[in-house]
């Protein structure tokens, strides 16, 4: 890692401009990538552009990165095998009969749908790809009906996906998350995850706000013009908007001959969910010298504290599809070579994203090799009061995560130096991991150039910064009620 200072700062800068002017994500983050590395070669474009071509291939040398590009491209099989079994449809057909076409229930059925769109991407916790993937890829043909615009359907894929799976550690966040404590000396870095929860007021305020808008059907900004261009004038995004992905992720229709169901939709998630704590505690367990002293449960929790998170979220899926297609077969709903064919097709409908998931990796690389997140942290935090230091990590983890897009890479800067701040000034650690994590999250929430704001875009066919400009009224109203209260904290216990 080098220290450029001020320069460090400017790839992602670039990035986060030409992605709100040009509306162009992959140009943006391709931009990012070149300016950084033309930067560390003195100027140099040529050689600039040589290390950015290598910085791209290099992506695949991180294991991690690698499983999380395999992962994305086999959830698209997930999803085509959800949709050509019959259980998108089904799905779909239920809700049709849970909507209601009379003129008077309209907008009791758009709370009703939204609502629901948001509790399944709750509860989907295991991974926030599939989670926003699944909200945005099922419900848009229902939310298409009901004229409830495309930007609403990305702001509730992105406001349950990322922040449920924060307030629920047993997933490939939480075994990050743990990773970096343990390495920061924390003893119990489980106990510590699980005790910050209750300060981390971020993920909850998202969450929370997200349901009082849909409960009480009211919008604020640009939302509030987005639906009532969709349920006045039936568009349902903007004139000249460019949606991320035309409607290839749901183009398989049900084979002929099968009658759609909705388990064959619920039957792979929920085996998804089953299968990534028991892949977190096996990839955990070979570090493991077998039940502690401490007991079974403490053992448990320890072994998925040391799991792979992107090692159990591929095996997951993968074992997800093996148990359904071989479900499939039983059932005689897909043969052997349709299993097949319906696999790669599925894959096929996320090269696209996928690819973005590798530029982002890779603007996150050069921001690492710059130190852009260590230099706005030492801007950032240099003489600070004791009581300031919850306000002022979580509003330096904003900066850092919405400059960067990636709310891991700001885990692990912002927990570096918030654990020794937290030994230096007899601060509580759950706090100031809390606050580090909830202003991580807020980036990774909003950013132009963030993975999940891309995916849940992409899910719901929404023009990505119409999505990224509609979102960030609910988003800032959390960030400023979660600092808010991290001043009072400060203020009045420290």
């Amino acid at each position: 890692m080098q220290d450029i200072g001020f320069l460090s700062v400017l790839p992602p800068l670039v990035a986060i401009f030409l992605a709100i002017k040009t509306r162009q994500v992959f140009v943006a983050l391709t931009t990012g990538v070149w300016l950084g590395w033309v930067i560390l070669s003195n100027g140099n474009p040529f050689e600039g552009t040589i290390a950015t071509i290598d910085a791209i291939v290099n992506v695949f040398k991180d294991p991690g990165n690698t499983r999380v590009v395999f992962f994305t491209l086999l959830v698209g099989s997930l999803i085509a095998f959800m949709q050509k079994s019959g259980g998108i449809e089904g799905f779909i057909n239920y809700m049709g009969k849970v909507v209601s076409d009379d003129s008077d229930k309209i907008k009791k059925n758009r709370i009703k749908v939204q609502l629901m769109a948001a509790v399944t991407g709750a509860v989907i916790f295991v991974e926030s790809n599939i989670s926003a993937l699944t909200v945005g890829t099922v419900f848009r043909p229902i939310f298409d009906k009901l004229k409830i615009s495309r930007e609403k359907l990305a702001y509730i894929a992105d406001s349950t996906s990322a922040p449920s799976k924060l307030l629920f550690p047993f997933n490939g966040w939480g075994a990050f998350i743990i990773g970096v404590l343990a390495v920061q000396g924390v003893e119990s870095p489980f106990k510590a995850l699980i005790s910050s929860m209750l300060f981390n007021f971020y993920p909850i305020c998202v969450l929370l706000i997200l349901f009082f808008f849909v409960f009480t059907g009211k919008d604020i900004g640009l939302m509030k013009k987005a639906e009532k261009r969709a349920n006045n004038e039936g568009k349902l995004y903007n004139d000249g908007a460019k949606p991320m992905v035309s409607e290839d992720i749901t183009m398989l229709e049900t084979k002929k001959g099968v009658k759609p169901k909705a388990f064959n939709m619920l039957f792979p998630i929920i085996s998804m969910i089953f299968f990534m704590p028991l892949m977190l505690f096996y990839t955990g367990w070979s570090g493991s010298s077998g039940i502690s002293s401490q007991g079974f449960f403490s053992t448990f929790f320890t072994t998925i504290g040391n799991g792979s998170g992107s090692a159990a979220v591929l095996y997951s899926v993968l074992f997800s599809l093996l148990v359904s297609g071989v479900l499939y077969r039983v059932k005689k709903v897909l043969s052997i070579k349709e299993l097949i064919e319906t696999t790669i097709k599925g894959m096929s409908g996320m090269v696209s994203l996928a690819l973005l998931i590798v530029l982002a990796f890779a603007i996150g690389g050069i921001c690492k090799e710059m130190g852009t997140g260590k230099y706005v942290a030492e801007v950032l935090t240099d003489h600070l009061h004791p009581s300031l230091i919850p306000l002022v990590l979580f509003l330096t983890s904003c900066i850092i995560s919405f400059s960067t897009g990636t709310s891991w890479g700001t885990f692990a800067i912002m927990l570096a130096i918030a654990i020794p701040l937290a030994g230096q000034f007899d601060i509580s650690l759950s706090l100031v991991i809390a606050a580090s994590l909830g202003g991580g999250l807020f980036g990774d929430h909003c950013s132009p150039i963030s993975d999940t704001s891309v995916i849940s875009s992409m899910a719901a066919a929404s023009d990505h910064i119409d999505h990224v400009k509609t979102q960030l009224p609910y988003a800032l109203l959390a960030g400023i009620i979660t600092a808010a209260m991290y001043l009072i904290i400060g203020l009045v216990f420290i």
